[in-house]
């Protein structure tokens, strides 16, 4: 049972490390020995995002800085990662706002990249935790990454629903009455999957690569609740509400109709091919049906929608570690800076608790009394 159940997981897991390891073919070898150091306290999507930040920083290091031509990256030693600078460092963020990469075997033309400054940070961030590690085995002299400063970020406005955009979405979802003619053809086959899948991230707020990695097994009608493979490999029980339940449960009644491809029996959530929907088809349905129901947010995605759920969540509770333990969330923190509104909601709080008077009630205040001089203190009388 517990290979069915994680096999799923599994399978990203082995792919992820095939490309990172084909990654580290064209890098360095002390970025295979740092990658393979972390491997243990971190998850398999946080190394492959190292190796493609390192990817690019060698990639730069190689074809814009001179110094560094004459050498592939993967012969590059302990020498020559010594020898990067604060200068090449500075260059290397400018060089991330806007840069093209060569065709490889996954794409068959030279792509441009535009980075903005959270993806910088974390680039900047990945370079520094390798050059801590270069620096903390011995390594090389000095780690030059803490001279250059990170970017700032800036903060923005939460993008989430409000509750008449959620009934349209769902409206959308069940009827498809405003999706285009051609839309319209899938739509029928898909409706009470969508309903599902979308009422799935609102009414729990799970991430999108949760609710692909649902299992049938996973999914407890009786109690209301289901299992779920957080980052990081950890699985917890989540609880879905009424509503919820009987949206998954119509699904629920098609799904077991349906005889999926091989490899894929045991998926909750199917596409059209009967294999285990992926993230990106997930992302693009529900961008679909968020066109139409919001219109103006034309960045609405199952992340967003997690984060109308826990807005929703906090303004009903008030409880902010709810909120995180429900996310899954390992520090408060994040939940506060990026799903619950409480700053809003405490500015909107001010006007309840400062008063003033109104025009024409104000009266110059009484003129204070003059001050009495102090009274002459009385002698004691001296007994004799």
């Amino acid at each position: 049972m517990a290979d069915v159940r994680n096999g799923y997981r599994e399978s990203i897991d082995q792919q992820r490390i095939a490309a990172i390891r084909e990654i580290c073919r064209e890098l360095p070898q002390a970025c295979g020995d740092f990658l393979r150091s972390i491997a243990v306290t971190t998850g398999t999507f946080t190394r492959l995002a190292y190796a493609m930040d390192l990817r690019t920083f060698f990639t730069f290091l190689h074809t814009e800085r001179v110094r560094f031509a004459d050498k592939k990256p993967v012969l590059y030693d302990d020498g020559d990662l010594a020898a990067v600078t604060a200068s090449d460092l500075t260059a290397f963020t400018e060089y991330l706002t806007y840069y093209i990469r060569e065709a490889d075997l996954q794409q068959d033309k030279p792509r441009a990249f535009v980075n903005h400054e959270v993806s910088i940070k974390r680039k900047l961030c990945s370079i520094r935790a390798f050059y801590d590690y270069l620096f903390q085995n011995q390594r090389i002299p000095a780690n030059v990454t803490l001279l250059v400063e990170l970017p700032k970020i800036h903060e923005k406005p939460i993008l989430r629903l409000n509750p008449d955009e959620v009934k349209r979405l769902l409206h959308q979802a069940e009827t498809g009455e405003a999706l285009t003619e051609h839309q319209k053809t899938y739509q029928k086959l898909t409706a009470t999957r969508d309903f599902a899948m979308l009422m799935l991230f609102l009414g729990t707020g799970i991430r999108v690569s949760e609710c692909v990695g649902i299992n049938l097994s996973d999914v407890d009608f009786e109690e209301n609740a289901f299992l779920v493979t957080r980052k990081g490999g950890n699985q917890v029980m989540l609880y879905f509400p009424p509503e919820v339940a009987e949206a998954l449960a119509a699904y629920y009644d098609e799904r077991i109709r349906i005889e999926a491809q091989e490899g894929h029996e045991d998926a909750f959530f199917l596409s059209l091919q009967r294999r285990r929907i992926t993230q990106r088809a997930v992302q693009n349905l529900v961008k679909k049906y968020a066109k139409i129901a919001a219109p103006l947010k034309t960045r609405i995605s199952p992340h967003k929608l997690r984060s109308t759920f826990a807005t929703n969540l906090y303004n009903e509770t008030g409880d902010i570690y709810l909120v995180a333990d429900v996310l899954g969330h390992s520090s408060v923190d994040t939940t506060r800076k990026h799903y619950a509104d409480m700053t809003e909601a405490r500015r909107r709080m001010a006007v309840d608790y400062v008063h003033l008077p109104e025009k024409g009630t104000s009266a110059a205040p009484a003129s204070e009394p003059e001050e009495a001089p102090p009274a002459t203190p009385k002698r004691r009388r001296r007994r004799s």
